[in-house]
């Protein structure tokens, strides 16, 4: 019986993850890498490891070495004054995006900044956005040392060269203030008519006209103030030649208004200030709440939010740190291991392995030579680099790719939402009628056409119509947005559950950004022999070389000589006195016929021994996702790679699907356009750069995100890549939004008939209708908002997901 060894997993006492059979052990605990070491002695130090008692293993992996010098951009002042909120003598104020806070202890240990060094004044975390704004003595640590500190402890700071711009816009609260308002008025107006609404006795028309008084006052500033919302929006639509359904409430306001004020005035009754503060009041609550639920995304993001603010320059072979907008034509910038290339340029030292995924979708780096031009949006993944600039950063291929006239074209141009087609009919509708009904008891009874007209103006506001789609649409978004999936605006729910055609880009979006799955087909390797191949594999700082050496999980201490590395083919050398050759099957065999991209060849004293397979490694749950989805959509697969995983999609997606590879950012527009022609609706799913003009051209362009850093095209949507697989319910349930609102709509309209049929005749004084509006835009959002909470409790999408 052969003997097993068995492997008991230790983890990491700081991030949790895997220690391997060797872990380091310090203060009694064991850690993964010396990253994780070095954060636990600084906290242990400083007394604050009440930070793990929070929750278990609450920080990030260390194993990332940051550059010592990475943050000397930092000392340059112009850079400082394009990042500091505020600074003065001794005070500077920064906010800083942490995009590694998860937990209730990230914010306990972000918030003791100050225990960790003096001169931190205060520090407050921002949990929902991962901001940490920081106040600290600037004359007794600099911006860069803040910087440092915080990466010291496993928070890096993500500064983009966007940031640079000041582009964030603060929070727009003229909605809340006007809410405020208009809360308030509405309450005290409602309080001081009740005595008139309960029957007032006769003898206190004193303290009466007082509180008709007092009632005109408190209406003012939500007649000018908070309802000026509503007005600049039908004012829009108007100039535009378009009566969107603003318009009825405004004219209900000013009507409402207009005739309190004669009746208060020429003392024939109280008006009716309370219904036109109250229609103001709960139409700004629908539109915040709406507001509120995707205030903290930033959709129309460009290529500046994904480079660096600033590279290393070289100057007469001195380092000096430039911001991006100060690089010119034939600069030398210098290029670290896993730095993005922020311009066009030749490389003129080192040799480049360049991740283009973000730009073109392809999942290999690309190895480049001195003297080949390098594109910007490459992420050099080797040793350092230099490259001589010969475009300008606002002149490079992926500002060109940005800037297309397809990504600008707006997708305002596209069908307006049903509510907006309804509500032109429905305000000429109201008006036809009041008109009609003024012309009739102008003939028959003068003395009814104010009461009637006004009545069918109040009974006839859209507020429950629109309060319906607005609430209801404002519950599903954030119902989405607790299961990370993040709609630009409330018409893209419409736009959803239209959709017929789901398009998906392959690299980043059905599969990882984390590697590979390997295999291993060929002669047995003994684990002598594999450590062989690891210690060669380790010499070269090729992905596939890393990803074979990963692989094997072998020490790689043997003695190794004469290596050598043909670059594009494969590396060799003699371990231990043997010679071992990985590489390309033409490097390994001497056969060039199908030569595959995506399997590396292994010989061992010139006899082939193998190949590593590389296979892209699927997201979790993919194929039940395509499996409910292709039975209801038509579906189709876009990839900038080649097509050596065109097996498994044809596994996961079937025969039928159509896959498309070594597809350009122009073909993958273009099948979209295709697509469009033939079919009414086009959903497209894409990650990168290059699918930037698909997702824009698309019904429907959702981006997925592995990190909530990631740059995202200007989409429709975001959604975390974790929460791919739920896509089939979300769907649905934009589906249910629809009928829900129009179910809503139905029952508005019929309330509506109903109203207007008594108030035509003048048999429906205003007080009444104005007390009905009010009471049946409640019920009705009762009916909308707890049906749609049904309808996701029903699809287990209510409960909030943890970070």
């Amino acid at each position: 019986m052969d003997q097993q060894t068995i492997h008991q997993q230790t983890t990491c006492y700081h991030c949790g993850e895997d220690c391997g059979k060797n872990p380091l052990v310090a203060y009694g605990k064991n850690f993964c890498c010396e990253g994780c070491k070095m954060v636990y002695g600084i906290l242990n130090t400083n007394g604050l490891c009440d930070y793990y008692s929070i929750s278990k293993n609450p920080g990030s992996n260390r194993k990332v070495v940051v550059r010592k010098d990475k943050f000397n951009f930092l000392n340059d002042e112009k850079i400082q004054r394009s990042l500091l909120d505020y600074t003065d003598k001794t005070q500077s104020h920064v906010t800083f995006y942490l995009p590694q806070i998860h937990c209730s202890s990230c914010l306990w240990l972000l918030e003791n900044l100050h225990r960790l060094n003096e001169h931190i004044i205060s520090s407050k975390v921002n949990f929902v956005k991962k901001e940490v704004s920081i106040i600290f003595n600037h004359t007794g640590i600099s911006l860069k040392q803040v910087a440092e500190l915080l990466t010291s402890i496993g928070y890096e700071p993500y500064i983009s060269f966007n940031d640079m711009k000041k582009a964030k816009p603060g929070l727009n609260r003229s909605k809340i203030y006007k809410l405020g308002v208009a809360g308030f008025c509405f309450a005290n107006i409602m309080l001081l008519s009740f005595p008139e609404y309960l029957g007032i006795d006769a003898k206190e028309q004193d303290l009466l006209s007082l509180f008709r008084i007092l009632n005109v006052i408190l209406s003012l500033p939500v007649f000018f103030y908070s309802a000026s919302e509503f007005y600049i929006s039908a004012w829009k639509s108007l100039r535009h030649k378009f009566l969107n359904i603003d318009a009825p409430i405004v004219l209900a306001v000013w009507v409402t208004f207009g005739r309190s004020l004669y009746e208060v005035f020429t003392n024939t009754g109280s008006g009716y200030f309370d219904s036109m503060s109250g229609i103001v009041f709960f139409m700004l609550i629908g539109r915040i709440l709406q507001d509120k639920t995707y205030e903290q995304l930033s959709f129309e993001r460009d290529y500046t939010s994904y480079f660096p603010i600033a590279v290393t320059k070289l100057v007469l072979a001195m380092e000096e740190t430039v911001a991006l907008p100060d690089i010119k034509l034939n600069d030398t910038l210098l290029i670290h291991n896993e730095e993005l290339i922020p311009a066009d340029g030749i490389l003129t030292r080192g040799r480049a392995f360049i991740d283009y995924s973000f730009v073109t979708g392809e999942s290999l780096p690309i190895q480049k030579e001195m003297g080949e031009i390098v594109y910007a949006g490459g992420k050099q993944t080797g040793a350092n680099i230099e490259i001589l600039v010969i475009k300008e950063v606002a002149q490079s291929y992926l500002t060109k790719l940005w800037n297309r006239d397809e990504i600008k074209e707006d997708k305002n141009t596209k069908q307006l939402s049903f509510v907006h087609l309804l509500s032109r009919y429905f305000t000429w509708i109201v008006f036809s009628i009041a008109l009609a009904t003024a012309i009739f008891w102008y003939f028959n009874d003068v003395s009814k056409i104010w009461p009637a007209v006004t009545a069918v103006l109040i009974i006839a506001c859209p507020c429950a119509l629109l309060l319906s789609n607005t609430f209801t649409n404002g519950n599903i978004l954030r119902i989405l947005g607790r299961n990370k999936f993040y709609l630009r605006n409330a018409q893209v729910i419409e736009e959803i559950a239209n959709v017929e055609h789901i398009v998906f880009d392959k690299t980043g979006t059905l599969t990882t950004g984390a590697g590979a799955d390997i295999d291993y087909k060929g002669e047995y390797l003994s684990g002598r022999l594999k450590n062989k191949i690891a210690t060669l594999a380790a010499q070269s700082t090729h992905p596939m070389s890393k990803a074979v050496f990963s692989y094997l999980n072998s020490p790689s201490k043997m003695p190794l000589k004469d290596f050598s590395e043909i670059p594009g083919y494969g590396i060799e050398g003699i371990v231990d006195g043997d010679l071992i050759s990985v590489g390309s099957r033409k490097f390994v065999t001497g056969d060039n016929t199908n030569n595959e991209s995506s399997a590396v060849y292994v010989s061992v004293k010139e006899k082939v021994m193998g190949k590593f397979i590389f296979r892209n490694h699927y997201r979790n749950n993919i194929p039940s996702l395509i499996t409910k989805l292709k039975n209801k959509y038509g579906l189709s697969v876009l990839s900038g790679d080649n097509d050596s995983e065109r097996a498994a999609l044809n596994k996961i997606f079937g025969s039928e699907t159509e896959l498309s590879f070594q597809q350009g950012p122009d073909d993958k527009l273009e099948k979209i356009k295709k697509l469009q022609r033939a079919v009414k609706k086009v959903m497209m799913l894409g990650d990168g750069l290059n699918d930037a003009g698909a997702l824009k051209q698309a019904d429907v362009g959702i981006a997925i995100s592995d990190h909530s850093n990631n740059f995202t095209p200007a989409s429709d949507a975001i959604l975390e890549a974790d929460e791919l697989p739920k896509l089939y319910k979300f769907i649905q349930l934009c589906k249910i939004n629809k009928k829900i609102v129009l179910a809503s709509f139905a029952i508005s309209i019929l309330y509506n008939i109903i109203g207007i049929y008594f108030a035509v005749q003048g048999n429906l004084s205003p007080m009444i209708a104005a007390i009905l509006m009010p009471a049946s835009s409640l019920s009705i959002l009762l009916v909308t908002f707890g049906a749609s909470n049904v309808a996701a409790w029903k699809m287990n999408l209510t409960k909030q997901n943890k970070e």
